[in-house]
């Protein structure tokens, strides 16, 4: 039987709770399955953790996560811990130390997913973007210059190599001969003259080995229009790291909110562990009340069951997700519903039984 190691850290907030759930369907799975299973070791680390000792992470925490086949994060963020620090002393040291350099975020609507567009079919919002995930505009480089005086002077870098561009672009084009869609690069050219510049050469460059690949190009502020007036352009997506961020939000909130917001950061050649997790963010607002939505949760074990070669149950969860939105009995408030999030995890388990 194979064994799928993999390390849990449930992090901040809503993170316990979602993680719970997350972890209860994928036993499920590997239960019905009966070929493979799942060994997960959890961490406590994170904010809480930070406040305790002033790390996010043990001093030895990436040596120790290089030791599993993958990793299943809840979420970072809490009151009293600056944003910088939990995403910097955490997240994005894992996604750069692990090399993992594509993010991977599903904008699709699902059947019954509510929609703030009007009049738009489900079948209308179905992208996937490939984020370019390790180094652009959150590299991390730049400067602070006489720091607290009047002549104070603050300059971020925006990072972009040859090799981390061109490997993000080639795995979507590849994504994209894969499943016949186009592929759209997004981009701003006309003011970031040298970043983007060589992000669209480069994306032409790579086209050449794909001539069967449609593809269109759009700038980042023409891109977010058209994810709204007309989504159904969009197939595959490939872009930089900001923008990336900014229009998969965008895409959240056009495919059902943040409860349903799934990404991957993977490591394509597997020399590292890649990580799964909800984007939504801790909510410490709702935390320890059970009213945080755990299918974003259920959909990035979804993406973790694909990345294993599972993909048939991957499908299966997705549908199971969409059926608890279709019946509409079972669902936590923030889809109108009252159910607890353990009720909406247990009632994935009973779809899939």
């Amino acid at each position: 039987m194979t064994v799928h190691k993999i390390a849990v850290i449930a992090g901040d907030g809503i993170g316990p709770e979602v993680i719970a759930e997350g972890v209860k369907v994928l036993n499920k799975v590997a239960e019905l399955d009966g070929s493979f299973q799942f060994e997960f070791t959890y961490f406590p680390w994170g904010c809480e953790y930070y406040k305790e000792t002033g790390r996010m992470m043990a001093e030895d925490g990436m040596e120790t996560l290089s030791k599993f086949d993958a990793i299943f994060l809840g979420a970072v963020g809490a009151p009293g811990v600056p944003d910088h620090i939990s995403l910097w002393d955490l997240l994005l040291i894992i996604r750069k130390q692990f090399d993992q350099y594509i993010n991977l975020r599903p904008v699709k609507l699902l059947k019954g997913a509510p929609c703030p567009l009007k009049d738009v079919p489900a079948e209308d919002i179905d992208m996937t973007f490939i984020r370019e995930n390790t180094e652009g505009e959150y590299a991390g480089s730049g400067s602070w210059l006489f720091k607290g005086k009047p002549n104070e002077v603050v300059i971020q870098d925006g990072v972009f190599s040859r090799t981390g561009c061109e490997r993000v672009i080639r795995y979507a084009y590849e994504l994209a001969k894969k499943e016949g869609k186009s592929l759209t690069s997004i981009s701003k050219a006309n003011a970031l003259n040298y970043s983007m510049v060589f992000w669209d050469q480069i994306f032409a460059e790579v086209g050449r080995d794909y001539p069967e690949v449609k593809t269109y190009s759009y700038l980042v502020d023409a891109a977010s229009m058209f994810m709204v007036k007309d989504p159904k352009r969009f197939e595959i997506v490939v872009t930089s790291n900001l923008f990336g961020d900014i229009l998969t939000d965008l895409g959240a909130a056009i495919a059902g909110g943040m409860g349903l917001a799934a990404g991957a950061n993977l490591n394509p050649e597997r020399k590292f562990p890649s990580m799964f997790e909800p984007i939504h963010g801790s909510a410490p607002d709702i935390a320890g009340q059970g009213k945080a939505n755990p299918l974003a949760t259920v959909w990035s074990a979804s993406q973790l069951l694909d990345f294993f070669g599972h993909e048939d149950w991957g499908k299966r969860l997705i549908d199971c997700i969409e059926e608890v939105l279709t019946d509409e009995k079972v669902l936590t408030p923030d889809l109108g519903g009252t159910a607890t999030t353990q009720e909406v995890g247990d009632e994935i388990i009973k779809k899939l039984s």
